[in-house]
């Protein structure tokens, strides 16, 4: 059996301890201690998404929580704004048309971020908007949005602002309170070191006023009823046990090692790879705003970005993600997030050069490892 070594922007490696934790025997999901657990789960998402706000687990991955988003807070009819610079914000759209919304699409270019004046003057525009829906981190492009900044035009407005942090949550900060971000959302399996599986929600004062009068159908994600059930330390149906003991392992990490030394290795993986990338004579996809949580690659004329992924998957076990919809064949994707250190990163820059020389791309073997590990002493 090959080695597997997990480099895609989800899922990502899952730290051996909290493997460890996860093999220890059941509890029962409604049991005393299984509530006791709960609780410290729920201290625990609070520190880590920066909120005094209450912050909901779901069992579902990630886009769970994005349709909790709609279905909590709008009605049939209602407007809202989808800022579609990727695959993961035209879901959005779907998801608002899927409940009978209106979307409002605000469509930007694949590899750029949102203006923040452009959704101001949608707002301006159009009053009865009710709410923003937008990535802080589009996974399909590398693009990070610059969320803090559409805050600061939210917060003028009636209309709440949600942000999928889905790939950004632990990755680099994002100060939920301090910025003023309504809602936002996240999954187990990206820089929370987990596997897929469990969803959040962190809801803020002004989207639990709009909670109040939303009329969209909800039952399994139904905010109200895990606002009442979590805050007894109960989850309103079957909570995954194992993965919350994941979690709670979790968050004993991070408080070892510092959420703060995190990002920083985070940023710096991103930092060295990106030099490997220039190394090489490449470009980011992302043309503006690149993300410190993974690096999408440009890929070089005549190699396709698919066989580039298969090429690392099949001769080296080492996964990373192609581009998807209009980006498929045109890049690759690799992450920096959760437990990836810098031998993981320059084991992954050595196998792409091999699979670049491989597949005929002609450039000086070692450049990005050379560049990268430059980044690394000089840190």
């Amino acid at each position: 059996m090959k080695k597997i070594s997990l480099l895609a922007p989800g899922p990502t490696p899952v730290p051996p301890r909290t493997l460890l934790a996860m093999a220890q025997p059941l509890i029962h999901h409604r049991s005393a201690d299984f509530m006791e657990v709960i609780g410290q789960v729920r201290a625990g998402l609070k520190k880590v998404f920066q909120t005094a706000n209450d912050v909901l687990v779901f069992s579902s991955s990630g886009t769970g929580a994005m349709e909790s988003a709609v279905a909590n807070l709008l009605c049939p009819g209602d407007k809202a704004i989808a800022v579609r610079g990727g695959k993961f914000g035209e879901r959005w759209s779907l998801i608002l048309k899927a409940y009978g919304c209106q979307p409002v699409d605000l469509d930007v270019p694949w590899g750029q971020a949102v203006k923040p004046a452009d959704v101001e003057k949608l707002l301006a525009a159009d009053p009865s908007i009710k709410a923003v829906f937008v990535q802080a981190l589009e996974t399909s492009t590398g693009v990070d949005h610059p969320i803090a900044e559409l805050a600061q035009v939210t917060k003028k407005t009636k209309a709440v602002l949600v942000v999928d942090a889905v790939s950004a949550l632990g990755a680099y900060s994002i100060p939920t309170d301090q910025w003023g971000l309504d809602v936002v959302l996240s999954g187990s399996q990206k820089a929370l070191m987990l596997p897929p599986g469990l969803a959040f929600a962190s809801i803020g004062p002004k989207a639990l006023e709009m909670m109040k009068t939303s009329t969209l159908p909800k039952f399994y994600f139904s905010w109200a009823k895990e606002l009442k059930s979590q805050g007894e330390n109960k989850g309103a149906f079957t909570s995954p046990v194992t993965l919350f003991m994941g979690l709670l392992d979790i968050f004993k990490y991070l408080d070892e090692i510092g959420m703060d030394k995190i990002f920083a290795e985070t940023a710096l993986n991103s930092k060295a790879f990106k030099a490997a990338v220039k190394a090489w004579g490449l470009d980011l996809y992302s043309k503006e705003r690149p993300s410190p949580a993974l690096t999408a690659v440009q890929c070089p004329e005549g190699v396709d970005g698919q066989k580039v992924v298969k090429w690392l998957k099949d001769k080296y076990g080492i996964f990373i993600a192609g581009g998807q919809d209009q980006a498929k064949g045109k890049i690759f994707r690799v992450a920096h997030m959760g437990y990836i250190n810098q031998f993981d990163t320059l084991q992954g820059i050595s196998a792409i050069e091999m699979a670049l020389k491989g597949l005929g791309y002609s450039f000086q073997m070692g450049a990005g490892a050379a560049a990268a590990q430059k980044v690394f002493g000089e840190a």
